[in-house]
């Protein structure tokens, strides 16, 4: 093909720093679903009217992270084809709507609103939305497309940051939210509902041809360098490619292990902060909260950090942290240095959300991310029921903190072998 027919570059066709604003505020909106922690537990208690039990108060939640993945699987094929605006903005809308319908419920009786508001449509419009900026933000910013991504992942690890509190200040400061939590997720969808619409509004993908600024300089400067990389960026495998190769299946299980190892202390954290480190039921509370942070942190520091040194030696650091970080927690009893480790997990945790997706571009490149992507998140739900159970399982009611941690400890560093094996696919060369 002559090289006379091809796409002009273009720098123009947008602000992409206002359509990075608007997938973090997205992200921010949809990442209030790690909140449930606050509303399980205000559910639970006695004083309040619906009063479920353990088990019933966690499956709004584990509904709602499995239908995360379906809704990140069409969200991303149908983004690829008819562009990012619609899909956010319909994820938000579902989202929304299923946490307001949520706020209808009044007794036990009810426990299937909470199961079909935060749970179905909860859950399916979180993972519609989720997938949108991730993909789309890839391709505003090749030139820097670790970081970015984890900005925009780094948005959804902060949303139960602003969330949870707020929602534990309506139920404890407004009169007959005590006796009916629930009636807090009313406010609070229509608080999604906006704010989710107002960042979702802004999106679009680049123009055909599109070089990020920096990028074009490169080319305008003939660095050999650069070309070559824009050039291997540019070969894009299908979903069904992508599909064929093993690479794509060492991603989602360096994602499904790092979530199944990192979850797991997650799920007993304010747990093992008593029965381990002997901190207070109160102290335990703030430490839930504050490592919120490190979850959403993290996914910016690490891809930073791949950014700088590879994808795959950044992943060996995530599952090598935090698989010795969980063998040592279980013999730490002392507050200040648990707290340091929760710490690494947590970064690690969300480090792999921050890290996984441009590590997907490098290897498939971004034309068709959304769906390529959007199915190695099968690894977020697997992870995200088989960690918890195992370790509550293991732990027992004998507190077996030891067995418990040093099994998913061993997960984690068992998984360092797939970023060493893991080599990017040789690239489809299309119209050769």
């Amino acid at each position: 093909m002559s090289t006379a027919t091809e796409q002009a570059p273009t720098t123009t066709g947008g602000n992409r720093w206002l359509v990075l604003a608007g997938g973090v505020l997205v992200q921010l909106t949809i990442g209030a679903v790690y909140a449930w922690s606050t509303f399980s537990k205000a559910i639970q208690s006695d004083s309040s009217a619906i009063e479920l039990s353990k088990v019933q108060a966690t499956i709004p939640f584990e509904v709602a992270i499995g239908m995360l993945f379906l809704g990140t699987f069409l969200g991303g094929r149908i983004q690829d084809k008819r562009g990012p605006r619609l899909v956010a903005l319909t994820g938000v809308v579902i989202y929304s709507l299923g946490i307001i319908l949520a706020s209808f419920t009044r007794d036990a009786s009810d426990l299937w609103l909470l199961i079909l508001g935060y749970g179905v449509l909860g859950g399916f419009g979180l993972g519609l939305a989720y997938i949108v900026p991730i993909a789309m933000l890839q391709k505003w910013f090749p030139d820097k497309r670790g970081l970015i991504t984890g900005i925009a992942v780094g948005g959804f690890g902060f949303g139960a940051v602003i969330t949870s509190p707020l929602a534990q200040r309506m139920i404890d400061g407004i009169d007959g939210y005590e006796v009916h939590p629930t009636k807090a997720f009313l406010y609070l969808g229509i608080a999604y509902l906006i704010f989710g619409l107002i960042g979702a509004s802004v999106f679009k993908n680049p123009p055909e041809g599109y070089v990020a600024p920096g990028v074009a300089k490169a080319h305008e400067q003939h660095d050999t360098k650069k070309e070559e990389a824009a050039a291997k960026a540019g070969r894009d495998f299908t979903q069904q490619e992508a599909l064929s190769t093993p690479q794509w299946y060492m991603l989602t299980l360096i994602l499904t292990i790092s979530v199944t190892a990192g979850i797991s202390l997650i799920s007993v954290a304010a747990g093992t902060a008593t029965d381990v480190a002997g901190m207070s039921a109160a102290a335990a509370a703030t430490l839930v909260g504050v490592m919120g942070l490190f979850n959403g942190g993290g996914r910016i520091l690490w891809a930073a950090i791949s950014d700088r040194i590879g994808r795959m030696p950044a992943f060996v650091g995530i599952l090598g942290l935090q698989g010795l970080a969980l063998l040592a927690i279980p013999h730490i009893g002392n507050a200040a240095v648990f707290y340091v480790l929760c710490a690494v997990v947590y970064t690690c945790y969300g480090g792999a959300f921050g890290t996984l997706p441009s590590t997907a571009g490098d290897f498939f490149g971004v034309k068709n991310s959304g769906a390529i992507y959007g199915l190695m998140l099968i690894g977020w739900s697997i992870g995200g029921v088989v960690g918890p159970l195992l370790i509550s399982w293991l732990v027992g009611e004998d507190q077996a903190y030891t067995l418990g941690f040093t099994v998913m400890g061993v997960i984690a560093l068992v998984g360092l072998i797939i970023p060493f094996i893991a080599k990017p696919p040789k690239h489809h060369q299309a119209n050769a």
